[in-house]
């Protein structure tokens, strides 16, 4: 493989996040030595059905699958396979039962997945209501949500594998009594800030939402009807929520069960955390992706896809995945016996948008959900072909008997094709994520050494430079856009083709989904996009739709929902400031206010990549006054940060706002930090943002009166005892600016991604 194969971008997500390290975190292994070590290790599983010629024969031939582009598999598969850990699956669902016992039971295995380098999805339908009674205590239940905190809190002590923090799926059923405090937990975005949440929904539901009647809410022990609400207006409070700040999504539990492999064995009640994966208890599930750019060829009429090309790369595919269920080092016995029992595999696909763009066709049009349409059914088709192939060579997966498929062809996996969120693997892919639309043409990539580097789509790219319009100028201005709808010296007939995210209507984003999950075994990772000013009527038609085509659940994102809350420091609920506050004149000399004599504040002790700096914040009625810093016993830049402290303090006492500070420190970039695994920030003036925006938002909480959180415990020392306050870019939760990089995030398949360092929240 020629390393030009991968991009610079690519190369650099590669180097942080997957490439073997050693204790002082450099890397190992060159990006061709890591392919190789994944190949040799998954050809192995050949071992019980194969002699050795075979295997290096098959070794090959997967090195040349994933070194080509053309399929990779999920990330815990190329960051762990051959090596020590040996944890190659991303997603879980664990049981959460009701008692004390098997509640904290599903704590420990949950912190020991996230410490393997997955995720987890529960249920928490089976926990009794709030105020239930007890009898072994004779006390009374706190209920689901007070018991998803004690998981987040888990989550928040647990890195995974160094790398990042656990994700999960919370799901509540719609019928559970304590259904509207799960709907608004999560109001606040600094609240259960390791958790997706969906509410589960039922036909039942959907049919009294539609004829406006109530419906029955059942008690979670006996299964009876305990109560009843009204289905329209729950509708329209999970409406409202998600239009607020994105969550919950929702979840047609039937529907997931109307294609549960294995009925007999229970209930389908939750999914992984992007919702693409129903999984049984104790189930786990390995994806991997095909790159549908690589399954392109030339013709002398233009682009057309090689449907032989891509059936030979599905056949391999499976075989890929169905070798990691063999050499897969699970996390808990429980989850490797369920998991051999059904065999379950997602091979899905990624730049089904570029491949759009190369072939001249909108994403948002009836010809490119056609192709959707078509495109999935073959794909589904011969990764069944696939793995029957495999069953007569190896048998079927062993609870093929009691299945739904037990009256036709032997089947080697359970399920076959999942569409899952691509975010980083797409990105070493070089191609868009997942089956979205791309959500900008162009970005603006802040290097180490303070200079800007414009990254542009690569079909754009070439298609503009064949019609004679690159300039770096127009460069600039998309990425400043994102989009080119409203550039005008682009002519007509691009405009139509390159559509962004935000250029598509919820209607086709809606269609599109509906396509893919007509031909998925499992479900289908998307979000829709919303502008910004989209209305809550616009989220109603879109969950409404995505039931009446057929879709298994649903995520949206409207465009700044989230830090109208927590970004904008220093404002109310995101309301602009008051139309009567004058702007300062141009050139009007601006003298910082008098430092106070009495202050009180916050010091924090944050890691750095040459030890410990100490950040003191100080604040009086009127807001933060005054910052200052001193470096730990091995030393740093004192000067600097002092430097930086001295200017930051001089700025917020002349009326500068926390947030304008926050945007221009966040994101720098340190060598000696970046480089270093497992850092809160990227350096000294990040860490001084951070700590700033933190005690800024705990100032806004404590004055509006709200109740606030306690602090973290992991890297603060207080001066007094402080509540935690966060900051959009801080929290893994607040997901609009990358808490690594300080990057903007993208929402997409379910999950948020950065394209700038390659961080996932989903993984």
């Amino acid at each position: 493989m020629a390393m030009t194969d991968i991009s610079k971008n690519a190369m650099e997500v590669l180097k942080r996040r997957y490439l073997a390290k050693n204790e002082d975190g450099t890397p190992m292994e060159t990006v061709e030595q890591m392919f190789r070590r994944v190949a040799d290790a998954v050809a192995a599983a050949d071992a019980k059905y194969s002699d050795k010629a075979s295997i290096e024969g098959l070794s090959d031939a997967f090195f040349e699958l994933m070194t080509s582009l053309k399929f990779l598999p999920n990330s815990p598969t190329l960051m762990n396979a051959g090596r020590p850990l040996g944890q190659l699956s991303a997603c879980f669902v664990l049981p959460v039962g009701d008692s004390m016992v098997e509640i904290f039971d599903t704590v420990k295995n949950a912190a020991l997945i996230h410490q393997s380098g997955g995720g987890t999805g529960f249920s928490f339908s089976r926990l009794r209501q709030a105020g239930a009674t007890v009898r072994s205590t004779g006390g009374v239940a706190s209920g689901p949500v007070s018991f998803m905190r004690v998981f987040n809190m888990a989550t928040e002590a647990v890195k995974q594998g160094g790398t990042r923090r656990g994700a999960n799926m919370g799901i509540l059923r719609v019928d559970h009594p304590d259904i509207e405090e799960f709907i608004h937990c999560k109001k606040n975005n600094t609240d259960i800030t390791n958790f997706n949440l969906s509410v589960g929904l039922t036909e039942a539901f959907m049919e009294a939402v539609e004829k406006g009647e109530d419906y029955d809410i059942l008690d979670p022990r006996t299964k009876q009807p305990c109560g009843k609400k009204n289905a329209r207006k729950l509708f329209d409070a999970i409406v409202e929520a998600a239009w607020s700040n994105g969550e919950p999504g929702i979840i047609f539990l039937d529907r997931l069960n109307r294609d549960n492999v294995v009925p007999a064995q229970g209930e389908i009640e939750s999914t992984n955390p992007c919702g693409e994966q129903p999984l049984l208890p104790y189930e786990s599930c390995n994806l991997g992706s095909i790159n549908l750019v690589k399954m392109l060829k030339k013709t002398e009429f233009g682009w057309e896809i090689d449907y032989q090309e891509l059936r030979n790369t599905i056949t391999l595919a499976v075989h890929f995945l169905d070798n990691v269920i063999d050499i897969n080092n699970y996390p808990l016995e429980e989850i490797g016996r369920v998991t051999r029992s059904t065999r379950k595999i997602g091979l899905g696909v990624m730049g089904f948008a570029d491949l759009l763009l190369h072939l001249g066709i909108p994403y948002n049009s009836n010809e490119g959900v056609d192709l959707a349409d078509h495109l999935m059914g073959f794909i589904n088709e011969c990764g069944h072909r696939a793995s029957q192939q495999l069953a007569a060579l190896r048998g079927s997966f062993p609870l093929f008997g009691e299945s739904i498929y037990k009256d036709g062809p032997a089947l080697r996996n359970g399920t076959v094709t999942t569409i899952a969120p691509t975010g980083t693997i797409s990105m070493i892919g070089g191609c868009s994520s997942g089956i979205e639309p791309v959500f900008a043409f162009a970005y603006i990539r802040n290097v180490m050494d303070g200079t800007h580097l414009v990254e542009v789509n690569p079909v754009l790219l070439e298609t503009l430079k064949a019609r004679g319009l690159y300039s770096e100028e127009l460069m600039e201005r998309i990425a400043k856009e994102g989009t080119i709808a409203h550039i005008e010296e682009i002519p007509e007939d691009i405009h139509k083709v390159f559509v962004c995210a935000h250029d598509v209507s919820p209607l086709y984003h809606t269609r599109m989904q509906a396509a893919f999950q007509k031909h998925t075994d499992n479900a289908v990772s998307k979000t829709v996009n919303f502008r910004s000013e989209a209305t809550k009527e616009e989220v109603e038609e879109v969950y409404r739709l995505s039931y009446q085509l057929g879709c298994k659940g649903v995520t949206i994102y409207r465009d700044g929902s989230r830090d109208s809350q927590v970004l904008n420091i220093g404002k109310v609920s995101g309301e602009e400031k008051a139309a009567e506050e004058p702007a300062a004149p141009a050139f009007a000399e601006v003298k910082p206010r008098p430092r106070p004599a009495i202050t009180q504040g916050f010091t924090e002790r944050v890691k750095i990549g040459c030890g410990n700096l100490y950040i003191t914040v100080n604040y009086d009625e009127n807001g933060i006054c005054e910052v200052f810093t001193s470096t730990g016993k091995a030393g740093g830049c004192p000067s600097q940060s002092e430097a930086t402290a001295r200017l930051v303090s001089v700025a917020l006492r002349s009326g500068i706002s926390v947030q304008e500070i926050y945007d221009q420190l966040k994101g720098i970039r340190c060598p000696s930090t970046i480089r270093q695994q497992g850092m809160s920030c990227t350096s000294c003036p990040d860490a001084i943002a951070k700590v700033v925006a933190k005690v800024a938002k705990y100032i806004e909480e404590h004055k509006a009166g709200a109740c606030p959180q306690p602090m973290e415990a992991e890297r603060r020392t207080p001066v007094t005892h402080a509540p935690k306050a966060s900051a959009a870019g801080i929290s893994s939760d607040n997901m609009h600016f990358c808490p690594e990089c300080g990057a903007k995030l993208e929402h997409e398949g379910g999950c948020v991604i950065c394209r700038s360092c390659g961080f996932s929240k989903c993984g």
